[in-house]
């Protein structure tokens, strides 16, 4: 455990904030244009068509934006429903020892992330903190680090599923990239044979892994000032008597899941693709507000899953900042034809995932990625004519399984479960190799 704790302490003092990372990744790749393209003119007008660049880019991904910030926000709103409280509480009753409790979190975690990874982050965090006070209030045993890294464990498995941010935006009619690769469906990627079984054996392996740890690793901890604290109540807003009418909770909500399911009708019929960000965010949003079973009971939970989406909102502008200066320069070209040049087609995919997770350290945004090494690896996989979809599940791949060293997105779960991240790294670490093995070997076989 000496690695777990002097990588806990190295992250701890040297990994700056997200917000400073793509900062600073913004600069390194003004100065990357500035050496290695060429731009017309002396250094002063160079430097301005490369700011000029980085400005133009910097709004191309509003609508992305604010796709990102719904998948999240409506996925925790819709873990604070009653329906999955109850869907919660149920099961929490049924583990009695660490190993049990690290097998049904990362289980139904991980089941909760092929839905909405937001939905996984909020539902896998109550779900430790319910089965800790349970452990405590019966005086057991337990090591509550190790729920909290299974609660966790959905973050390395939402990338092939329902709300996977590359696959989804690239099945869309007018993404970003619909020049260069066209539309490509889901059928491709999310439903294609080699996620699905990578899918199927991630839901095995992971719970399966946490249960030996539960085994292997015993509690020195004292949790009990932290379990014995309460949780937080939503604190519910002033509504008027409207906003409090079950009635037109169910009408709204009801409507919009006729609509959807008119809408899907007429692209079946059409052959076109029906599942994309934008339909992802109308059921979470038509779910949300039935299950909430009135507006100013859904609108609370929205309040308090905001706070949640500010690193959203701030860092994707810098993000696609960044992608508008690799993208006019010509940065994007240069950078697709070094992994050409050392690539062949079987090594190409496991390099993009080894990149995609090195990358996810510094930009922890599957969407604030895609926008940024998107455009690579398609101009290097197109060089290599590697299907397309396959590099957008390897990068998909490489995203998401970094997230166990990643602290940035259990922000949510250790504030619900008032854990540190240094309780849960050392165990996600091993979830982070399994998974790896699991992932390359899926894009080595098929």
């Amino acid at each position: 455990m000496s690695f777990s704790r002097q990588y806990i302490k190295l992250v701890e003092r040297f990994l700056p904030s997200p917000f400073v990372i793509a900062i600073l990744l913004s600069g390194v790749t003004f100065f990357l244009a500035l050496i290695f393209t060429n731009q017309s003119g002396n250094i002063l007008s160079q430097s301005q068509s490369i700011l000029g660049y980085w400005q133009t880019g910097f709004w191309e991904l509003l609508a992305f934006t604010m796709q990102m910030v719904l998948i999240l926000l409506l996925g925790h709103t819709l873990a604070l429903t009653p329906l999955f409280s109850k869907i919660i509480n149920k099961i929490a009753s049924i583990p009695t020892n660490t190993a049990q409790a690290g097998f049904f979190i990362s289980f139904f975690t991980i089941i909760m992330s092929f839905l909405n990874w937001g939905l996984c982050l909020v539902f896998g965090a109550i779900l430790s903190r319910r089965i800790g006070e349970n452990f405590s209030a019966q005086n057991k045993t337990f090591n509550y680090g190790i729920l909290g890294a299974a609660g966790y464990s959905g973050m390395m498995v939402w990338h092939g599923g329902l709300s996977a941010s590359a696959p989804l935006k690239v099945a869309e009619a007018n993404h970003f990239l619909i020049n260069e690769i066209g539309v490509v469906s889901i059928s491709e990627t999310l439903f294609s044979k080699m996620n699905i079984v990578i899918s199927f054996v991630l839901l095995i392996a992971v719970p399966a892994l946490f249960y030996i740890l539960g085994k292997y690793f015993k509690s020195n901890s004292d949790y009990q000032s932290i379990l014995t604290q309460k949780e937080e109540k939503l604190k519910e807003q002033e509504s008027n008597d409207s906003e409090n009418k079950p009635w037109i909770a169910y009408a709204l909500g009801g409507v919009m899941l006729l609509s959807a399911i008119l809408f899907a009708a007429d692209k079946w019929q059409s052959n076109q693709a029906i599942i994309d960000l934008n339909f992802v965010n109308f059921m979470l949003l038509a779910f949300g507000i039935l299950l909430h079973g009135s507006l100013g009971k859904f609108m609370t939970a929205v309040n308090s899953g905001i706070q949640g989406v500010s690193g959203i909102v701030i860092q994707f502008p810098l993000y696609s900042g960044i992608m508008g200066i690799m993208k006019y320069s010509g940065l994007v070209i240069l950078i697709s034809d070094f992994f050409v040049s050392i690539s062949t087609n079987t090594s190409f995919p496991i390099l993009t995932f080894f990149s995609a997770g090195l990358v996810n350290f510094f930009v922890p945004s599957g969407g604030g990625q895609w926008a940024v090494q998107g455009p690579i690896v398609v101009e290097a996989a197109q060089a290599l004519n590697i299907p397309i979809p396959k590099i957008v599940m390897a990068l998909s791949y490489g995203d998401q399984i970094t997230n166990m060293l990643q602290p940035f997105w259990a922000l949510p779960l250790l504030g619900i479960t008032q854990l540190k991240a240094k309780d849960i790294l050392p165990y996600s670490l091993f979830a982070l190799i399994v998974g790896s093995l699991i992932f390359i070997g899926g894009l080595l076989f098929f």
